[in-house]
Parts: C-alpha cells; structure tokens; sequence
C-alpha cells in the first residue's frame, strides 16, 4: 500500500479477518486477553487496599506492589490483542506469561489448602495457551512458508 490510497484501503488490508485466524490462535489470545484482565484487575485491588486498609509492610509498598502487578497484567493484554491482528510479536510475551501461570502452579500446590484449585486453574490456562499457540498451525499462521527468504 502507498500512502496515496485511501484510508478505507490501508485499514481494510491491516485488519485481518476472523477467518484468516485458525481458531487455535484465536483461543490462544482469549486465554492471554483472560490473564492480563485478571492481572489488572487484581494489581488495581491492591492498590485499592493498601489505600484503604493499614497494613504492616510499610507505607507504599501495598501500593506499589499493585502497581507492578498491574503493569504486569498489561503485558498479555496488548500481547493478545497483537495476536488477534496476526502479529508476530505477540506470540513471545503471551507464552511467557503461560509459562508463568506454571510455577503459580508449583508454589500454590506447596502452600496446600484451598489454594490448589486454584493452581490448577491456573496450570491449565497455562498449559492450554502453550499448547495453542505452539500449535503448528498458529506458527504457520503468523509465519507464512516463504517468511525469511
């Protein structure tokens, strides 16, 4: 596309397609877009409570712990959403946070309790994104057969 064509042109060609998108991509980035809502979510909690509450680890910290969490839950949400436009870049940052939801996994079935189900959860949307968008077909998609030649 040139910069002369018409607007309509230039985004029609840049916004792909449900169906150019094999289903295992697109459930890949709904489970990162799930994560990084639910990181978000849980980073503005904390900020709220440390606010709100008193808490004994020291003015900020509360705060400033929220803060990383919710910079941390933006990561698979923009790398969702580059996924659901067929970029590249997306696929790294959405399987490390999979990759991640796995040593939750680990250190909730140490602690014991009520919080293995939810490290089972976990470890299942992680492994269900690795597994999906590791798919051949995913790398296929985002990697056509004459990329890098």
């Amino acid at each position: 596309m040139t910069a002369d064509a018409p607007l309509d042109a230039r985004t029609a060609s840049a916004a792909p397609t449900a169906a150019a998108r094999p289903w295992m991509l697109t459930a890949g980035a709904a489970i990162a877009v799930a994560q990084g809502v639910l990181l978000t979510a849980y980073g503005v909690y904390l900020m709220v409570e440390g606010l709100l509450t008193h808490t004994h680890t020291g003015v900020g910290l509360t705060e400033f712990g929220g803060f990383i969490v919710l910079l941390l839950g933006l990561l698979p949400l923009f790398a969702g959403r580059a996924l659901l436009r067929l970029k590249r870049w997306g696929r790294s940052p959405a399987v490390m946070v999979d990759t991640l939801c796995l040593a939750v996994t680990y250190f909730t079935f140490q602690n014991g309790g009520l919080q293995i189900p939810v490290g089972v959860a976990v470890g299942l949307a992680g492994i269900g994104g690795i597994v999906l968008l590791l798919h051949p077909r995913t790398t296929a998609t985002l990697w056509p057969a004459g990329y890098g030649k």
